[in-house]
């Protein structure tokens, strides 16, 4: 396949585009089109031999990007979804292939399900779609206790083993060649099938799935 043999430039988008660090949720941000600054720069990556690009996380989030607010819309510190696209087409024409870093194991405090059981409690729809509780109690006094990724309460972990989880996660609007599963959990194999599982059997055959794996985590 065209993916064993590429070569791959890794854009940041967030930084080279130059966004704030906290994302405000001002969508008039998106009037600034950041992402259409990595134009300027397909050319140049062509030349030094690349036949992929992989974006690091663009989707909706707090911060940097790895803290979800929102799998089916563009950062709007970076622009809309248009633009998104036409940064696509012009990686396409100029013969790259475009890879897109998912995270899909947790997410922001700002994403729109856990803002919604802050909200409601045990009342939200919601609540299954994290590892929580009610019997405890966050740093940030939510009312529940909830799991996190490597003690960081501001990346909240998804419950994968909740089907209407991994429905969502397949929302996903204008697909790229090549999905990256952001996989770095110390729950082993369980958290490991879930997680590739969660990307087996579905969409376009012709969109292919990669994940990194930390190497405390067998093969």
């Amino acid at each position: 396949m065209w993916y064993e043999e590429a070569v791959v430039y890794q854009i940041y988008p967030l930084g080279l585009c130059g966004a704030p660090l906290q994302n405000s949720g001002d969508q008039a941000q998106a009037d600034e089109h950041r992402i259409l600054r990595v134009l300027d720069w397909v050319e140049h990556i062509k030349k030094l031999g690349a036949t992929c690009v992989l974006f690091n996380p663009l989707f909706e989030s707090d911060a940097h990007g790895y803290d979800t607010r929102d799998y089916l819309q563009v950062d709007c510190r970076l622009g809309t979804r248009e633009d998104l696209q036409q940064v696509c087409g012009a990686f396409h024409q100029a013969g790259l292939r475009v890879v897109l870093d998912g995270v899909f194991n947790y997410v922001g405090r700002g994403f729109w399900a856990f803002r919604d059981v802050q909200e409601k409690k045990w009342n939200s729809p919601y609540k299954d779609w994290f590892c929580l509780s009610f019997d405890g109690n966050s740093p940030y006094n939510d009312g529940f206790w909830y799991d996190c990724w490597e003690g960081c309460q501001e990346l909240v972990k998804l419950n994968l083993g909740n089907p209407a989880v991994r429905d969502h996660l397949h929302r996903r609007r204008n697909a790229p060649d090549r999905l990256r599963p952001d996989i770095k959990e110390k729950a082993r194999n369980d958290q490991k099938s879930r997680s590739q599982g969660c990307f087996q059997n579905r969409g376009d055959p012709g969109i292919f799935k990669t994940g990194k794996l930390p190497p405390d985590i067998p093969q």
